[in-house]
């Protein structure tokens, strides 16, 4: 079971190239601030942009630099499904705890295409496999029946839901019961997610907020409500800031304000503009982040 805090990770560019030794020690970084998983080459990491030998060397830094200290699920999905089973193939490999796999973006595939898409990947590898639901960028939305049906397989053994449907994870958790392992892929429902059912986040804020949302995820699990309040409503700001445009721009921006990483992208995405930039400083600074 996958629980906490866990980071969906930037990739550092530098001059067009992924800049290893910036990315194994933001991973270092991260850890030692208290996040319990991370999650490399997922939206957030611009897979969409990484080549197939970038995106596996960006999974084999993360395992390296985590040295089994915290679990990696590592971004493993395509529309494509032969390339899915290839990158999760390679993820087996190279070590990783689990593979996070998206929802098939662009084709639309029914609920029966994507049990097979599902099904396809998992009979191929032995590795467990979580499910990212984002109707937002794939189109479809998988379904909380189609859900249960793959959940009978073994190694499907969870979700990252970027639904914001907050009945869902109750709903879920009904239907497939306590084990199966729901993720949040929104920050903003952190707590909502948790307290229908939910064990964790899978976060974009984390990348520059490790240690708070770290903490809050504690403070949940102690059941110290009024920490987890304080420590919601102190990231709240950041948590919006973060999403002002095509994420993962405001978010490299504000690890370059903290000297974590580059703010460089890749096209089709380009530099956030200035009045994002201002908001992010401001969430930085209003979190307590940044002076």
């Amino acid at each position: 079971m996958f629980t906490g805090s866990l980071t969906a990770l930037i990739t550092p560019f530098r001059d067009g190239a992924v800049d290893e030794d910036a990315f194994q020690r933001f991973v270092d970084w991260q850890i030692t601030e208290g996040t319990d998983g991370l999650v490399p080459c997922g939206t957030t990491g611009e897979s969409p942009t990484l080549s197939h030998d970038e995106h596996m060397r960006v999974v084999e830094l993360c395992i390296e630099a985590a040295s089994g200290r915290v679990p990696v699920i590592a971004g493993t999905g395509s529309n494509s499904t032969a390339e899915a089973i290839r990158l999760t193939q390679h993820a087996k490999r190279a070590g990783a705890a689990a593979a996070l796999v998206v929802m098939p973006y662009y084709n639309k595939p029914t609920p029966e295409g994507q049990y097979r898409h599902f099904k396809a990947i998992h009979d191929a590898v032995d590795l467990p496999i979580v499910i990212y639901n984002i109707p937002g960028r794939s189109v479809v939305d998988m379904s909380v029946d189609t859900m249960a049906r793959l959940a009978k397989l073994p190694n499907i053994v969870g979700v990252k839901d970027a639904t914001q449907d907050l009945v869902r994870p109750m709903a879920t958790r009904l239907a497939i019961g306590p084990d199966f392992c729901q993720l949040s892929g929104e920050d903003a429902t952190i707590v909502p997610f948790l307290a229908q059912g939910g064990h964790g986040c899978i976060s974009v804020t984390a990348n520059v907020a490790p240690k708070l949302c770290a903490e809050l995820h504690d403070a949940w699990g102690r059941r110290d409500l009024d920490t987890v309040m304080t420590l919601n409503e102190r990231l709240m700001p950041l948590h919006g800031a973060l999403f002002v445009e095509s994420s993962p721009g405001p978010v490299k921006y504000a690890a370059s304000l903290l000297d974590r990483a580059s703010a460089e992208l890749r096209l089709p995405l380009c530099e956030v503009g200035e009045a994002t930039k201002q908001r992010v400083r401001a969430a930085l600074t209003s979190a307590g982040l940044l002076n």
